[in-house]
């Protein structure tokens, strides 16, 4: 070995022990007659000094030393001077006092300094992710997705879970996602494709007797991306035989509660209570979306019924349409001025509404009951009686100074719209502590929903979701009015996971794929080999998939999985590092009797 001890781990307790240690060199400070080093490792850092009394060829060579050199350095540890200490490190109390160093590697001056406190755009530092890995910070991080990864295995391990790998080449079974495929060079004109999730597989392997299973899986679609999407991403996959919902939920919301306790420790708040339940319409009443941030309230008021009698335009024509009028109140926001109230405009019209009314509430108004035309703006003021201000107000719990925000369309996109907002405004207006993790279930999810482009039915989730007994009646009469057993883990706004007892009975199966316009040919084509095994015996079976690299980044804070990815693509799905996607030579096109017929490129 290089080193017998790592730089972080020396303390007072060592003084007087002779060490060896190795690392990059973090900063270097020439006093003249001292020069002193910081030598970083993935444990920390350790100050050395270079006496010329104490070993001159030491000291001539530390001279020369430059950021990111790799050194190995033995030497003494000794107690720093008084006045010295630095209380930010665990090795502040100490250093270490070169006799020999060796260069085992020299480096060119880096792209931009190894610290936690950098100003780089993410092109530069995804291709030269080699430096930015060595930070302390995304060090940490490695080291907490290495942490939760152990947790998973020993406690699904504890449960008589056993991992199986799956797969990676396989075949297109549509689940939501384009896959990405690979040409086969041995079956000319065939392809693989990357799994979007083991689902089909895991089903399989429940056919199969093995029970519980879980693995640590990697999943492909190719989809536009976002901070909480990559084009591959780790899954945390577990399926379990002869269970119900709840058997499923409480194995996973024990498995969350253990793992974010013993990471969080006491600021986990949640560790002692049960995971707060809603259905999905409950969720979506309460506040337009699936994946609620339960950290703070600003819960959707419906008001149609108190504004449907105004002479206003905006609202009439929308409910003699058939559509909705809700709101939400931003407490303490009355006094927004117009950039504000503008930037909200504009982020409900990006959302999809044509707009956005609100009503800002005086602050110097002691009491909504004694609300006058003087105490409330808003640009529909002249349809806004005093006494329909003062409903709205009572019906929405608003107060003096408050900001009542008013939206109107179809149900579904005046949802969308006040949950962007309302995600918006719990940030900018501090609404929620960023440290806390308030884990939900949403259950009872629809299984199908009218895509009115298409004019045909999809499914709303999870095509291998089973349907509530109670509604299998309604698969071919009523499809909208079939829910699911199918349940999402949900964290401060974010989906942790999907999960769903599955449909075991290939009938059901068939009619299920039925009604989102599946042929029988098309059926034995996708899904043949699962609807096959089912009839070989399947027991009922349920699980779920979870996203480790979401869970991970919730722990650390992070809002971007691409924090807690070792190699992650950017927004425009390629890697800087590697230069990829990238082409490869007409010899491989020809073994994979592949041909391309670009698109010509633009002129410049």
């Amino acid at each position: 070995m290089y080193k017998n001890k790592n730089c972080g781990e020396p303390n007072s307790s060592h003084i007087g022990s002779k060490i060896t240690v190795a690392g990059w060199v973090n900063r270097r400070r020439d006093h003249g007659n001292l020069i002193f080093i910081d030598l970083r490792d993935k444990t920390g850092i350790l100050q050395v000094v270079f006496n010329p009394e104490v070993s001159s060829k030491a000291h001539d060579t530390a001279s020369n030393l430059r950021s990111e050199w790799v050194v190995q350095i033995t030497g003494d540890i000794v107690k720093r001077i008084s006045g010295a200490e630095n209380q930010s490190i665990s090795t502040g109390s100490i250093e270490l006092q070169a006799n020999e160093i060796n260069i085992l590697n020299k480096s060119e001056t880096p792209p931009f300094e190894i610290s936690d406190e950098i100003d780089v755009d993410d092109q530069t530092r995804l291709a030269y992710r080699f430096i930015d890995l060595r930070r302390p910070k995304m060090q940490k991080l490695f080291a907490l997705r290495h942490k939760v990864t152990k947790l998973i295995w020993n406690y699904l391990s504890d449960k008589d879970f056993t991992h199986i790998e799956t797969p990676i080449l396989l075949k297109s079974t549509p689940e939501g996602a384009r896959d990405y495929v690979v040409p086969s060079r041995i079956h000319a004109g065939k392809f693989y494709a990357l799994p979007q999730s083991p689902q089909q597989l895991k089903q399989i392997l429940m056919v199969s007797g093995v029970d519980r299973y879980f693995q640590i899986a990697r999943c492909f679609r190719d989809e536009d991306l976002r901070a909480d999407r990559q084009p591959e991403h780790t899954q945390l996959d577990l399926e379990m035989s002869f269970v119900h919902q709840d058997d499923v939920m409480f194995l996973v919301e024990g498995l969350y509660k253990d793992i974010t306790s013993q990471i969080l420790g006491d600021k986990y708040k949640q560790s002692d209570t049960d995971f707060i339940r809603l259905s999905y319409q409950d969720s979506m009443d309460r506040f337009g979306t699936d994946k609620p941030d339960l950290r703070f309230g600003m819960e959707l008021i419906t008001v149609s019924e108190i504004l449907k009698n105004t002479e206003s335009n905006v609202f009439n024509n929308v409910l003699n349409q058939g559509g909705v009028i809700r709101g939400i109140v931003a407490p303490k926001a009355g006094n927004y001025d117009r950039k504000k109230t503008d930037e909200l405009i504009d982020l409900a019209k990006s959302s999809g509404a044509s707009g956005l009314v609100y009503v800002a509430l005086d602050d110097n108004l002691d009491s909504i009951k004694n609300l006058t035309d003087h105490n409330y703006k808003s640009p529909l003021k002249k349809f806004l009686s005093t006494s329909i201000v003062k409903e709205l107000s009572e019906k929405m719990s608003a107060k003096p100074g408050d900001l009542i925000l008013l939206a109107a369309d179809k149900e579904n996109k005046v949802n969308t719209v006040l949950s962007n907002i309302r995600n918006f405004l719990g940030e900018k207006l501090n609404l929620y502590d960023e440290e806390e993790i308030m884990f939900a279930w949403v259950y009872d999810f629809p299984l199908f929903e009218w895509d009115e482009d298409m004019k045909k039915w999809e499914p709303a989730h999870h095509v291998f979701s089973s349907p509530k007994k109670e509604h299998l009646g309604y698969l071919e009469s009523n499809p909208g009015k079939v829910h699911a057993d199918l349940f999402d883990l949900v964290c401060n706004g974010m989906e942790m996971g999907s999960g769903s007892i599955r449909i075991h009975d290939p009938s059901i199966q068939k009619k299920v794929f039925n009604i989102i316009g599946y042929k029988e040919d098309e059926i034995n084509d996708r899904f043949g080999q699962l609807i096959k095994s089912f009839s070989y015996g399947a027991p009922p079976h349920g699980g779920m998939g979870l996203g480790l690299d979401r869970f991970v980044a919730t722990l650390a804070g992070e809002k971007a999985i691409r924090e807690v990815i070792a190699f992650p693509k950017t927004q425009s799905a390629q890697d800087p590092l590697f230069d990829s996607p990238n082409k490869i030579s007409d010899d491989q096109l020809e073994e994979l009797f592949i041909s391309l017929d670009l698109p010509d490129e633009p002129q410049v």
